[in-house]
């Protein structure tokens, strides 16, 4: 892409010529992988120093923290947690908002459009916080780890503040915190055998989406069957993560070496491959649940007694209906990167015809499917399979169509197998 820099150098004999023969030349200055500043005022999580150790490759800002995206080859990282099992540094990217109290259980209803009836103690459920107006605010993992004790697993957005206002607006008899708690992700094939040398073969009989508690040499930790992957996998929460930090992610680490473990960033080619959504990119505040499409309409229990933030508005919108919703869409052209690699810097104009109808939110090539995929948010008219698009790239604009997503495992059969069989 070419940027065309304000601070122009004057040269002679250069490509722009004018009428009294002097000679200019606008001299493009864009510098395709400028680093990110590192400075106190970013936050470091739990294992900031121990994951540097395995060479960082590149950084993002997530929950005004340091996010370890790669350590050098996205690629390798995909091939490795599709074989064996890999180690994820989230511990201040994946921040907690903690709401204990009398009143917990009714006010963290009232942030989430699911209704919280259907979910027991020690379970976990996928979940939006919606605005008043319907739109996503986040779609964290939300631990149900006691009657009156909940942690929302956030995404990139302050939620924090938002339950707070809530609750003292609001009046609810609760106290909203963030935890001293960073969670790291095993994930992978191999992630069972890990877990069961760390905690032993009790691990393998928690659910998809329930948790458990454990200790591993005094530190306190809870564990859930879930992950960013679709893959088979674990998030380990660590408490007292300011102190124990470093200790928990050598244990770790040390139990991983015998099963090839690696050190990874997030996968987005297979979170792109299972329809995983990033909050920011493909879902946003002007996003409501009824544009993400392919079965995340659940996510809005419309019949619940309960009111929630947003009921109004998502029962105005679901009985006029939606205007344009997110596709999967397969692009042709050259071979995309990786997504966390740079190689998407912003999103790709959808056209018909040349004129522009949509935006492509996520897109990487895929090794396993070999094609370059994606997520295009487009009108209403243009979301039937095979649909014929063009996409604008930097390498130029590519013909499209409109596919099924998820791409890989849709009924996600991996990561819900029983781990005592598979």
């Amino acid at each position: 892409m070419t940027e065309i820099n304000e601070h122009t150098e004057h040269t002679n004999g250069s490509t722009n010529g004018s009428e009294n023969g002097h000679q200019e030349s606008i001299v493009d200055k864009t510098n395709p992988h400028p680093e990110i500043l590192q400075y106190p005022r970013l936050r470091r999580g739990p294992f900031f120093y121990s994951s540097r150790k395995h060479g960082v490759a590149q950084y993002s800002v997530y929950n005004h923290s340091y996010h370890p995206r790669h350590y050098g080859d996205p690629f390798a990282e995909y091939e490795a947690l599709l074989n064996n099992v890999t180690l994820w540094d989230v511990g201040a990217a994946e921040r907690q908002v903690e709401i204990t109290g009398p009143d917990a259980f009714d006010f963290t209803n009232l942030l989430i459009p699911r209704d919280l009836h259907k979910c027991n103690v020690g379970q976990c459920k996928y979940t939006f916080i919606t605005a008043e107006d319907g739109g996503i605010i986040n779609d964290p993992v939300l631990l149900r780890l006691d009657e009156n004790h909940f942690w929302l697993s956030l995404a990139d957005s302050d939620v924090l503040l938002w339950a707070r206002a809530l609750a003292t607006a609001y009046g609810y008899d609760v106290e909203v915190t963030e935890p001293d708690v960073g969670p790291v992700q095993v994930q992978g094939p191999k992630s069972k055998d890990v877990m069961v040398d760390l905690f032993g073969e009790s691990v393998l009989d928690i659910p998809y989406y329930y948790l458990d508690y454990a200790e591993l040499d005094g530190m306190e930790v809870v564990i859930s069957r879930t992950g960013y992957t679709s893959e088979l996998g674990f998030e380990i929460y660590l408490k007292n993560a300011s102190r124990d930090g470093d200790r928990f992610w050598e244990t770790v680490w040390e139990a991983g070496k015998p099963y090839d473990m690696s050190v990874i960033g997030p996968c987005h080619i297979r979170r792109i491959e299972g329809g995983i959504l990033s909050w920011g990119c493909d879902i946003r505040l002007d996003t409501n649940p009824f544009e993400v499409n392919y079965g995340y309409e659940w996510m809005v229990d419309l019949d619940q007694e309960a009111d929630f933030m947003g009921r109004a508005a998502l029962e105005r919108i679901k009985s006029q209906g939606v205007g344009r919703k997110l596709v999967g869409v397969e692009i042709g052209g050259p071979k995309m990167g990786a997504f966390n690699d740079s190689s998407m810097i912003d999103y790709y104009d959808v056209l018909d015809q040349g004129s522009k109808i949509g935006y492509v939110s996520s897109a990487c090539y895929s090794p396993r499917i070999e094609k370059n995929i994606g997520y295009a948010m487009v009108p209403i008219d243009y979301i039937e399979y095979g649909t014929a698009l063009e996409i604008k790239t930097p390498t130029g604009v590519h013909p499209a169509t409109v596919v099924q997503r998820p791409f890989v495992d849709p009924n996600k059969e991996i990561p819900k197998a029983s781990l005592r069989t598979v």
